[in-house]
């Protein structure tokens, strides 16, 4: 059967589609303003967690760990690349695959030991998913694909397609700096296409750079958990491991 061929794919409940809110950085403004807008409307989400800023509210994250919402992998130390200035002493470019797979590896039990909860799911930090330069590049989304259910992207352009996406490297759309319009955009065309729509944001309340406004979250969740969508809202390593077992069981390529 070819991709083109492939039925429509089955949501849980009738579902028509699947939304995951997701953060990055494990930044206070989360735990202030974020966290209480998605408790008001039962909306669980998945908050990558950046382990040197889980200190500065460690209860309140292991209490969001408890009510539900997922504690995601986002390294231990945020390498990126180092074009970036701040990156510059900890850039991929500079990096192996044993030293990213220890990289994961550490955080995975920092996060375990700071809030109780381990890992299942990833996210690239600023979506780059390289170790190395020229003709050393290495993927690491191999690595990914090993220790978690799924990986999330960032500054992607499309909405995940659950019947052949990589897991691995699911793609995220970029929600910081933007209005609830556009937002609402992405979610019509998630429904329509009866795909996987990951948002990756960073600040919540705090404007206007990497930031969603509070405003905007608190219309989204309503918007998003309107029962005349058919939408599933849950977390990235909840849907993830839904495409998963789905596929298996019906026997879907991808």
């Amino acid at each position: 059967m070819t991709e083109a061929q492939q039925p429509p794919f089955t949501w849980p409940q009738g579902k028509r589609a699947a939304i995951s809110l997701s953060f990055d950085d494990a930044r206070p403004s989360q735990v202030d303003v974020c966290i209480p807008i998605l408790d008001r409307y039962g909306v669980k989400a998945t908050f990558y967690l950046s382990p040197p800023n889980i200190g500065q509210r460690q209860e309140s994250w292991r209490a969001a760990g408890v009510h539900g919402h997922e504690m995601g992998n986002h390294t231990m130390t945020h390498p990126c690349t180092g074009n970036f200035p701040w990156s510059l002493g900890n850039s991929l470019e500079h990096m192996t695959l044993a030293d990213m797979e220890a990289e994961i590896q550490k955080a995975n039990d920092f996060i375990l030991d700071a809030v109780g909860v381990q890992p299942h799911s990833f996210a690239y930090p600023c979506g780059q998913k390289y170790v190395g330069r020229g003709e050393t590049v290495s993927s690491y989304v191999p690595l990914i694909a090993r220790h978690f259910v799924a990986g999330r992207g960032f500054r992607d352009e499309t909405v995940n397609n659950p019947s052949f996406c990589d897991l691995a490297q699911a793609v995220g759309v970029d929600s910081d700096d933007q209005d609830f319009t556009i937002l609402k955009g992405w979610v019509d065309r998630a429904v329509q296409e009866g795909g996987w729509l990951i948002f990756a944001s960073h600040d919540v309340g705090v404007y206007p750079h990497q930031a969603m406004l509070a405003v905007t979250l608190d219309a989204l969740c309503k918007y998003c958990i309107n029962p005349d969508l058919g939408i599933w809202v849950d977390t990235v390593a909840s849907v993830g491991g839904y495409i998963q077992q789905h596929r298996t069981r019906e026997g879907l390529e991808g």
